[in-house]
């Protein structure tokens, strides 16, 4: 597929369609995006508009259906991944999914199982992988840097709860918040989960109790290796976007500390202090977003493997219900307990 651009359809005009809509048309030579889809019309029109893609499709049938088009990225709400990745696979489009794939692992396993039948290329959306303060750290993991890995310490926290009626269809903590650390662990370690003990409340607003969520948890992973983990997450950290990490090994440790706007520090007589972190996702992980999908035009154009798989968007789910399990019975939970059967994906 070498020696043209790309052409690739968008479905879903929402927040994360309009972050990819944009790298595509305006940071990605390689790659073009020619056509988008939204149930709200009007939404596809103005990220249409804004990045210049040609034509506004009347739905998702209507990009697959277009012979033109080599790739979609699927954008839209979860409870339409699954299908909608079946749809693709079945007109033979390469496909970029948002995470999480599905909540369901039964759904999980048809959609990739089309995936495997049609032999497209299928990249899950963990886009801190390609964050490169996090590569940096597996970067050190794999060359010896800190030694053999013991500890790794995980926090994630956003600066505000998601609005309660995303609370209410997102599946909860550990399926739309905690899920993006789930793939960091086992990317960083370079191994697989055991088992995980989870603990969580309702500490920051009493209304995502009531939607049956939780927005502070405390998350323990036991590793086939020996590693063990912390997640450390809370809805709403009143300081900005905390991102960071740190892994303890038997010869020393590595960390990542927070993005700021700046690196200046001011010093005076009375306190020393700095502007904030960066306040939200589209800010803290802009280059990643575009790492990410670079890899995924590369991978289509050069007949290469994806970076993350749909093995890995698997996995990543096994792990979040079982989190909600753990918290649910108060025990550490074995991954084999929720997992099913897995597809044979070669």
């Amino acid at each position: 597929m070498t020696g043209k651009k790309l052409q690739i359809g968008i479905i879903g005009a929402g927040r994360i369609g309009k972050v990819h809509a944009e790298t595509l048309a305006f940071r990605l030579p390689e790659a073009e995006p020619v056509a988008i889809a939204d149930v709200n019309r009007d939404a596809a029109k103005e990220v249409a508009k804004r990045n210049g893609i040609a034509r506004v499709a009347a739905d998702s049938a209507d990009i697959c259906s277009d012979a033109s088009i080599d790739a979609v990225l699927i954008c839209s709400p979860t409870d339409t991944h699954a299908e909608l990745v079946m749809q693709a696979a079945r007109a033979g489009k390469h496909i970029f999914c948002e995470k999480p794939i599905d909540h369901s692992l039964g759904k999980i396993d048809r959609a990739l199982q089309e995936v495997k039948k049609a032999g497209v290329k299928f990249q899950v959306g963990f886009n801190r992988r390609f964050d490169v303060n996090f590569a940096r750290v597996r970067a050190a993991v794999i060359q010896g840097e800190i030694g053999i890995p013991q500890l790794m310490h995980i926090v994630s926290r956003d600066p505000a709860p998601p609005p309660i009626s995303y609370i209410k269809i997102s599946g909860g903590i550990f399926l739309d918040m905690t899920i993006h650390d789930f793939d960091m662990a086992r990317f960083l370690i370079g191994d697989e989960v055991e088992s995980i003990y989870a603990a969580g409340g309702v500490r920051v607003d009493p209304e995502i109790g009531k939607a049956g969520d939780l927005d502070t948890a405390l998350v323990v992973l036991q590793f086939k290796n020996g590693v063990i983990a912390t997640i450390d997450n809370s809805r709403k950290a009143v300081y900005g976007y905390d991102q960071r990490v740190e892994i303890l090994g038997s010869k020393g440790a590595i960390a990542t500390e927070n993005c700021y706007p700046n690196q200046a520090i001011v010093s005076t007589a009375t306190n020393i202090q700095r502007d904030l972190p960066l306040n939200f996702f589209v800010d803290r992980y802009t280059n990643s977003f575009i790492s990410e999908l670079r890899a995924f035009v590369d991978a289509v154009t050069h007949d290469r493997p994806v970076a993350v798989g749909g093995i890995d968007g698997r996995i990543a789910v096994v792990m979040g219900l079982a989190a909600r399990k753990s918290f649910e019975e108060r025990r550490p939970v074995l991954l084999q307990e929720v997992a099913q059967s897995a597809p044979q994906l070669a």
